[in-house]
């Protein structure tokens, strides 16, 4: 007798639609056009995982949406918290795939650091994540899911406007944003609305590693703060640090940077500086440096190196990058040292995706940390 084969059709996730993608799926669900507006507001300023929370519409209706959708988010693989709160979840999506995405609490503000692609194609050298292959990009949904998953941990809904915990969201983790450009520029709408995620864009920082054709597309259409990584002031030395030097080099990506739309003195471009002892951060280097950023409004972060086993680099002293931030400081621009947080919880970008990775390969379950 034939064994019969059972096809399960999983239902359609809502979650990461964006209003036009929302409204044309009710349309053809047979929903009245108004229904979008208060899933959207269900979704995105209530942050509710269950049709049956939503109050305002009908219970038959509710019925009849958790039948063809859920509400889902990506599994938590992997939840490490530092002993100076800083949070860190390894998230993996329904095809396996796992990206990073850390909180780093301050005083008066709260910074989410979220992925953009599983993996980099860039194999910058002092970086985890550039170990790493590029396995696929991030889609628009899967990106909106690190935000709405550290909403969901810190308690932050409804979305709320003042006394938020995540008061700033930076383009910083694994991946290069401008590789997946279209994918981020549609998170970025519902991340930004102001009836859903609710966060302006003065508080969203991309950082990319200098893909010159795009950064100009990214000031027009995106309006978000810029960070670069320049992490050195000589194309032969940026070559070996960021391999991508080698097809856009520093002249290019400067010029770039002095028109990009909308920077001026209150909106500063960030330029990132890992410190790497005898490579990168001399005295010459540093007045390179203010000499390369001369017309540009810029800022810089100075970045003591985290290292991980195996790394091919060493942090540079604390005396050495006090020196450098003062000749840099001296003139004219803010250069201040980032504080290392959560080094006690595999805090180079992407090390905790390796530890998952080797954990499964030997066939042992993530653990949950705090």
């Amino acid at each position: 007798m034939p064994t019969a084969t059972v096809l399960e059709t999983r239902r359609r996730n809502l979650v990461g639609l964006s209003r036009e993608a929302l409204v044309a799926e009710l349309a053809a669900f047979g929903a009245e056009p108004f229904r979008a507006r208060q899933l959207w507001h269900w979704i995105y300023h209530r942050g509710v995982t269950d049709f049956a929370a939503m109050t305002s519409l009908s219970k038959p209706f509710r019925d009849k949406l958790g039948a063809s959708y859920e509400l889902g988010r990506p599994s938590i693989s992997r939840l490490l918290t530092s002993v100076d709160g800083t949070g860190k979840w390894l998230l993996r999506f329904p095809d396996g795939e796992e990206v990073e995405t850390v909180h780093i609490p301050e005083e008066n503000r709260g910074t989410l650091c979220i992925s953009t692609q599983v993996g980099c194609t860039l194999t910058c050298s002092f970086c985890h994540t550039g170990t790493q292959r590029l396995v696929r990009n991030l889609t628009s949904a899967e990106i909106v899911d690190q935000v709405m998953i550290a909403r969901d941990a810190l308690g932050e809904w409804p979305s709320r406007q003042y006394d938020r915990q995540i008061t700033n969201i930076v383009l910083m983790g694994m991946g290069e944003p401008l590789y997946n450009y279209d994918n981020v520029a549609e998170a970025l709408k519902i991340i930004k609305d102001p009836e859903g995620l609710s966060v302006s864009r003065r508080k969203i920082t991309l950082s990319t590693s200098g893909v010159v054709p795009m950064i100009p597309r990214c000031g027009r259409e995106l309006g978000v703060n810029l960070a670069v990584s320049l992490h050195a002031v000589h194309d032969d030395i940026r070559d070996r640090l960021v391999p991508l030097n080698r097809r856009y080099p520093i002249a290019e990506l400067l010029d770039a940077c002095r028109n990009y739309p909308g920077a001026s003195n209150a909106r500063r471009i960030t330029f990132e500086y890992v410190m790497l002892k005898g490579i990168n951060d001399s005295s010459s280097d540093a007045h390179e440096l203010v000499r390369l950023l001369v017309g540009i409004p810029a800022k810089v972060n100075l970045i003591p190196f985290n290292p991980w086993p195996g790394a091919p680099y060493e942090c540079s002293s604390e005396a050495v990058i006090k020196s450098f931030s003062d000749i840099v400081f001296a003139a004219g621009f803010s250069a201040p040292v980032r504080t290392p947080r959560g080094r006690d919880i595999l805090a180079a970008c992407g090390q905790l995706k390796s530890a998952s990775v080797k954990l499964g390969r030997a066939g042992r379950s993530p653990v949950h940390a705090a």
